[in-house]
């Protein structure tokens, strides 16, 4: 991790309070579901979608109905709420995964919100040969844990410290998976500090930013539509997020300063 990470601030109290227009942002998801019925369908292969902090299936639902009627095999991580990585949990979502390649035949692509993010990418570097690719909605994998607003309320549900990284679920959080990988990520998220939820773009990795914020990712209209997006590439034949045309409107550019 760079110094510049590892002093990463959390996002100011300004953004945290605005974090309410995330119920905005699913009525936004409902008016725009005409418009998201034109993104790309997939080919039917399994998706898992993993749920945030404190959050459960519930949280994930708008997102999974939509992957769902795009027509990808979608579950949940099916555990309840998330409340961090407590006994059982890790297994819980490695068996579940293995279940659900050798049922379908195929890879899984792993989408993860905020904490599920960081899951996702973990099983993906434990377990690359079941894994599709990866996409991450405001997961802070690259800043230190108190760059999060959230870091205090992980220590309370999980017991554990945040800044407790276990060698046996995948290692280094900033390492990305050796499979396609997308950060989508806001510069108006509340609760995790953007930088820290951005990927570094190489032949396999990239950000997408979209202008949402942290707990109405999973459902704002621009961040769906990407994940569709991204879901529907050929395996194999993953290449960055084209953001010509009118993606430039939707979609800033993520490396402008």
């Amino acid at each position: 991790m760079s110094v510049a990470a590892q002093t990463l601030r959390p996002p100011s109290r300004t953004l945290m309070f605005l974090e309410g227009r995330a119920i905005h942002e699913l009525g936004a998801f409902v008016g725009a579901l005409p418009l998201l019925s034109l993104a790309p369908r997939g080919d039917g292969h399994p998706v898992l979608v993993l749920p945030g902090l404190i959050a459960s299936d519930l949280s994930t639902r708008p997102l999974r109905a939509f992957l769902r009627n795009r027509g990808y095999a979608v579950r949940g991580w099916e555990q309840g709420r998330n409340l961090g990585l407590r006994p059982g949990v890790q297994n819980a979502m490695t068996e579940l995964l293995e279940e659900m390649n050798d049922s379908h035949g195929h890879k899984v692509s792993l989408v993860g919100w905020s904490l599920g993010g960081l899951y996702a990418r973990q099983l993906a570097k434990m377990m690359p040969e079941r894994v599709r690719g990866v996409i991450t909605l405001g997961s802070p994998f690259a800043g230190p844990p108190r760059s999060t607003n959230a870091w205090r309320v992980y220590e309370l549900a999980s017991g554990r410290r945040a800044d407790e990284e276990d060698e046996r679920f995948g290692g280094s959080l900033s390492v990305p998976p050796p499979v396609p990988t997308t950060a989508i990520f806001s510069r108006t998220d509340g609760i995790c500090a953007w930088q820290g939820c951005k990927e570094t773009s190489s032949a396999k990795s990239e950000s997408i930013e979209v202008e949402s914020s942290h707990c109405g990712m999973g459902h704002h209209p621009a961040a769906v539509y990407a994940v569709a997006d991204r879901l529907a590439q050929p395996e194999g034949q993953w290449k960055p997020f084209d953001r010509s045309g009118w993606r430039a409107i939707v979609f800033p550019d993520p490396n402008r300063s």
